[in-house]
């Protein structure tokens, strides 16, 4: 099996940031808004002809990508609609520079290079905007590429692309060997996604395709037993119920939930792609500024044990929610089931076994929780070691709380 070098690179990018923007983004109801409220165009438009972001709008965002931990973001070039946050260079005038004079696109990849995140470009393949998508698919093809081709001239190297909307037509001849070759003869380290959609989740594609996507769905090992290459996968979740801004979408996820779907991620080699979606000025709501410092936080004393360490096959013991994670001379135990502690009147009772028993032959030298370098007792017998994991002091719950175990 082929393994190509800039997919394992991809691994080690481990947490990236996912950004919905557009003109969607004006009205604050999510991304599909035109399509599912039956928007005529006249009212849509008319509707986000204020869409302005603040000059800072992009740097903004990658601090609080940089600061939660991520190492990539994900913009979406051209969601559904049609708009383009980049310059379309004569291909229509329904882009960012005509409507409020700027390049989105290049002022998000010049923010990402300046704080060293990786820029990933999303870009629809569906398009309620362009007329040929109805009436000349053929042509709208053709239009497709010359779009992506601008990316990939136009704003120095990049992550890779991410493209969604092809289950909208899926007895169409999309000529994915066209769409990809062209981004391959540009921009040859780029990593090419197509996301299956939330009905065929961890689905191989085609071959040219790097990575396989888990959209609001944990991950799973992929069978790659008839592929003829490695392929990494990424799984895609958002705070609310929308991936744009919707304002009076109030069903958030908890930090819990999150913490735990980054760490379920790292266990099967998976990305874990955060989204976000700024308000018209390109602002974050103050949740999502919340939750993102609280991920930061998690991430800054776990860091060690999330981009490069990777999964093994060891088990512990009655303990399915629990494993454990290999780098160098290292392995690190992710721990899920801590209770905390504390008499009756302010602890929730779990009543928990502390002890992880895991078949391990190398000598351990010490075994000590990363957040605060305490060291944990162990004992190791018959190629057997037992880590014992004492609950939560009173005053901290991690959630997810990793012991690195030195050999």
């Amino acid at each position: 099996m082929i393994v190509e070098q800039r997919i394992k690179e991809f691994e080690k990018l481990g947490f990236g940031m996912f950004v919905h923007f557009g003109l969607y983004s004006v009205l604050g109801k999510g991304e599909w808004a035109k399509h599912l409220l039956g928007m005529p165009w006249d009212e849509y438009l008319r509707q986000t002809a204020c869409f302005s972001p603040k000059e800072d709008w992009a740097e903004e965002l990658v601090l609080a990508a940089k600061d939660a931990g991520c190492r990539y973001v994900t913009l979406t070039a051209r969601h559904h609609d049609g708009f383009s946050l980049y310059d379309t260079c004569g291909l229509n005038a329904y882009d960012a520079p005509h409507l409020c004079g700027r390049d989105l696109v290049r002022e998000m990849t010049e923010a990402c290079r300046k704080h060293s995140l990786v820029p990933f470009f999303y870009h629809t393949l569906l398009d309620w905007h362009e007329e040929s998508y109805q009436t000349d698919f053929k042509a709208y093809l053709d239009y497709l590429r010359h779009s992506v081709e601008l990316l990939c001239k136009n704003y120095g190297e990049i992550g890779g692309f991410w493209f969604d909307g092809m289950w909208d037509k899926p007895r169409e001849d999309w000529e994915e060997d066209l769409l990809y070759s062209l981004i391959r003869s540009y921009q040859p380290e780029a990593m090419i996604i197509n996301n299956t959609g939330l009905s065929h989740r961890g689905e191989l594609g085609h071959p040219q395709l790097d990575s396989v996507t888990f959209e609001r769905g944990r991950p799973q090992p992929i069978n790659l037993e008839n592929s003829p290459k490695y392929i990494a996968s990424e799984m895609c979740e958002t705070l609310g119920g929308h991936w744009g801004y919707a304002e009076n979408d109030l069903r958030f996820k908890s930090a819990e939930h999150l913490i735990q779907s980054l760490a379920l991620c790292r266990r099967y080699r998976s990305n874990f792609l955060f989204n976000v979606g700024p308000k018209r000025d390109g602002s974050l709501r103050t949740v999502d500024r919340g939750v993102l410092e609280i991920l930061g936080q998690w991430t800054r004393l776990n860091g060690e044990a999330l981009y490069l360490p990777e999964p093994t096959s060891i088990e512990v013991k009655g303990k399915p929610g629990n494993f454990i994670l290999r780098h160098g001379n290292a392995y690190y135990l992710f721990v899920g089931d801590l209770n905390m502690d504390g008499d009756e009147n302010v602890a929730l009772s779990r009543k928990t076994d502390r002890n992880n028993v895991f078949p391990l032959e190398e000598k351990v030298r010490c075994v000590r929780w990363l957040d605060n370098g305490e060291e944990l007792p162990f004992t190791q017998h018959a190629g057997e070691v037992t880590v014992q994991a004492e609950p939560f002091a009173y005053g901290q719950d991690l959630v997810v709380r990793i012991a690195k175990i030195e050999i």
